[in-house]
């Protein structure tokens, strides 16, 4: 049996394994494993598995990931994000659907400071779900705006799916935060645009909140000042050159940490439990990589990632046909599949496909992650519904997961509509990078 097919048959039995709920990083660690045995040797299969694990656990470059997992937490239990909602509603809480508005926007800002989809949408169900509930809005709308807006957090910079995707393709981390920012921004608008379209149709859907004085309003911007002041020292710092990525990532955590001591709003025992989910966050992010990097290893044995890059290379098809044919891919595997694990795995396949078509990478990695985040809002994986779910359970208490899933298809329209025009008008992810680097 050649290489090939013993590569065709060991993702089959990965993705066989999958629909088991066996956590991705053990699957690929396992097929990439016995795969790189049967074709290599037993020995060399022994040998590279733990230098690979080593290599992850000790990456200087990985060590981002969970530093800024610890800023995002550390953000949420010192109350910066309840601030971000409070400001939202604010200005938005008397519009038809004005609630679930502030919620997408809040999730922008808190992505700031976060960095990762679940954590963002787990964040934002505390906080808003009661209030809209409250103020009688539809529980699809309500969390449909909640599980959608959480995958804004993988977009704004910092991001732990962009650091991913510049770690696997060696692009600059510094850029891809960069070229993140108006994507962020547009998508965001993009989703206000859905509530308020969502709520002209249906008006029951989101009624109009308390009305809110000019003074109030102005007040209320005090709340924007935290996330601002860490956002603002750590972008600073990569786009003048003060300090790498990495040491971003540092500057940001000692930054929220700066702001929560002054403002004495953290307690010891939220500090713990920061630390706590910050270990639990990483380890499984990390085993990810590692995984991925085991299985990444067979593949380059099998050459499939050559072969499938011959294969489309050879398409007799415009490029941007051969692009929707990947993106196609990408939204169907992020419906089976978590977004961090699809990247690692996909990525060796179709890097050098899109190079040889002649793509800018830069803005590959935002429309990959605006890919997947359509993923982690589709049934039957979806993480951010299942996150907003078990957030519900506690906080409002009765709620389907049938709703929250009819609540994310006008978001999930809306993120089809902002990956068109950012393939149809590429610098506006590029004009930031360009201009910058």
């Amino acid at each position: 049996m050649n290489p090939t097919s013993v590569g065709v048959i060991g993702i089959l039995i990965m993705v066989a394994i999958f629909f088991t709920k066996m956590p991705v990083a053990y699957v690929m660690t396992m097929v990439g494993f016995v795969g790189f045995s049967i074709l290599m040797s037993v020995d060399g299969a022994l040998n590279f598995l733990p230098s690979n694990f080593y290599d992850s656990f000790i990456s200087y470059d990985l060590s981002t990931i969970p530093l800024y997992v610890l800023m995002g937490q550390l953000a949420f239990n010192c109350g910066i994000s309840r601030k971000l909602y409070n400001t939202g509603y604010t200005f938005l809480g008397n519009t038809r659907g004005g609630l679930a508005m502030a919620t997408v926007a809040s999730c922008t800002a808190f992505g700031a400071v976060c960095g990762s989809s679940p954590a963002t949408a787990a964040t934002m169900a505390t906080v808003g779900m009661p209030e809209m509930r409250r103020f009688g809005y539809s529980d699809s709308l309500a969390a449909g705006s909640v599980a959608s807006g959480g995958g804004l957090g993988m977009i704004m910079p910092p991001s732990v799916v962009l650091i991913i995707y510049g770690i696997l393709t060696e692009q600059s981390i510094g850029a891809l935060f960069v070229s993140g920012i108006l994507p962020a921004i547009l998508m965001t608008f993009l989703f206000i645009g859905c509530v308020y379209i969502t709520c002209r149709i249906d008006p029951t859907k989101g009624p109009k909140g308390e009305k809110f004085t000019l003074g109030q309003k102005i007040k209320s911007l005090t709340g924007l000042l935290d996330t601002l002041a860490v956002f603002v020292l750590v972008m600073s710092g990569l786009f003048f050159g003060f300090f790498t990525p990495t040491e971003s990532a540092a500057v940001g955590v000692f930054g929220v940490l700066a702001v929560a001591v002054i403002r004495k709003e953290l307690t010891w025992k939220a500090f713990v439990k920061s630390l706590y989910e910050t270990l639990q966050t990483s380890s499984m992010i990390l085993f990810l990589i590692a995984g991925a990097v085991v299985f990444s290893k067979f593949l380059a044995v099998t050459r499939i990632p050559f072969e499938v890059a011959t294969w489309v290379s050879g398409f007799d098809m415009p490029p941007y046909m051969v692009l929707a044919i990947i993106v196609g891919i990408y939204f169907l595997g992020g419906c089976f599949m978590d977004s961090l694990g699809l990247i690692m795995l996909t990525i060796p396949v179709f890097y050098p496909v899109i190079l040889n078509l002649g793509y800018d990478p830069i803005w590959f990695g935002v429309i990959i992650v605006l890919v997947t985040e359509m993923g982690v809002i589709t049934p039957p994986v979806g993480i951010n519904v299942y996150v907003v779910y078990g957030v519900c359970q506690n906080v409002i208490g009765d709620i389907s997961l049938e709703e929250i899933f009819k609540g994310i298809f006008p978001f999930l329209i809306s993120t089809l509509i902002g990956i068109i025009l950012m393939t149809m008008f590429p610098q506006i992810i590029l004009f930031l990078p360009n201009l910058l680097y």
